[in-house]
């Protein structure tokens, strides 16, 4: 069959001709353009455009790649019509199954029974009849941080105490009627010492930057102020990234692997991101050019 592209880059609307272009645009354009760089150095017909693009004719590409649809979790009902339909014209990268398994933070348990090192982890399923004490005082957490199982960039995720606990309880009861919630020990080091992504590509580590809060917050995200520094991983840091990897159902095509230090200074995995994940190619261009090898290794 004759494809018009090798690869498509999917990205959300408002990346494809920006007309604004600030510090946090630059960067998603930036990303997507060394990713497209690679891979038409190697000599793979590359297209960008946006997931929801109701012309583009998806069978006319050998594969997608999920890179900045940022906005799919905002807009899940509809990225997974998109997703059902796309997947029966051409190959998703990373597939289809693992998007629906690493969505949904459930897939933390299922690692954890891999032997992968997690934080612990109660997970309050939709309708549940309880209440934030109740739960406090069943799990024994002094500070505990609650957020949905299916989420991004920080929506809905609190700080929770003893003396704050009422004040979230109205949106509690309200999340929980249709969601499933996460709570997990408030892990100090998170402020302390920050939060470390690994970006694992064909399984292995590539390189890695650490996240940290701004002063006054717990949340690492650029979103919220947070900074980002290029790290070097030591042993302990590569070890664990790609064993989670290694313990997914199959291997992805790449990975970013976040891990914090808990509260008895032991690494532990916060979070594996296998669909649109924030790569941090711009500090380490060379992996760039892997994802490209290891994409052109499978067409």
């Amino acid at each position: 069959m004759n494809f018009q592209y090798d690869v498509v880059l999917l990205t959300e609307g408002q990346y494809v001709n920006p007309v604004t272009i600030d510090w946090y645009v630059d960067q998603v354009l930036t990303e997507d353009r060394l990713v497209a760089e690679a891979l038409e150095k190697r000599g793979l017909k590359v297209l960008k455009t946006n997931w929801d693009n109701p012309l583009f004719d998806w069978s006319s590409t050998r594969c997608v790649l999920l890179r900045t649809t940022w906005d799919y979790s905002g807009r899940f009902p509809e990225f997974s019509a998109w997703l059902q339909k796309v997947s029966q014209q051409t190959r998703v990268i990373n597939p289809i199954e693992q998007v629906y398994w690493n969505i949904d933070k459930h897939y933390l348990l299922d690692l954890g029974a891999e032997g992968v090192p997690i934080p612990p982890t109660h997970i309050v399923e939709p309708k549940t009849s309880t209440s934030l004490k109740a739960l406090q005082a069943k799990l024994g957490w002094e500070e505990m941080v609650l957020k949905p199982a299916i989420s991004a960039g920080g929506r809905h995720t609190y700080r929770l105490n003893k003396d704050n606990l009422e004040a979230h309880e109205a949106i509690f009861q309200e999340l929980i009627l249709e969601e499933a919630l996460l709570l997990q020990p408030f892990l100090y080091n998170i402020i302390n010492k920050g939060e470390v992504a690994l970006m694992v590509i064909g399984g292995k580590v590539t390189h890695g930057v650490i996240k940290r809060a701004k002063k006054g917050d717990f949340r690492v995200q650029d979103d919220f102020g947070g900074s980002v520094a290029l790290h070097r991983p030591d042993t302990e840091e590569i070890a664990l990234a790609e064993q989670a990897v290694a313990a997914c159902a199959e291997m992805p095509l790449y990975a970013r692997v976040d891990m914090v230090w808990n509260n008895d200074n032991q690494l532990v995995l916060s979070e594996i991101e296998l669909i649109e994940p924030e790569m941090w190619f711009r500090h380490c261009p060379n992996a760039a050019d892997a994802l490209a090898d290891c994409i052109a290794q499978t067409l």
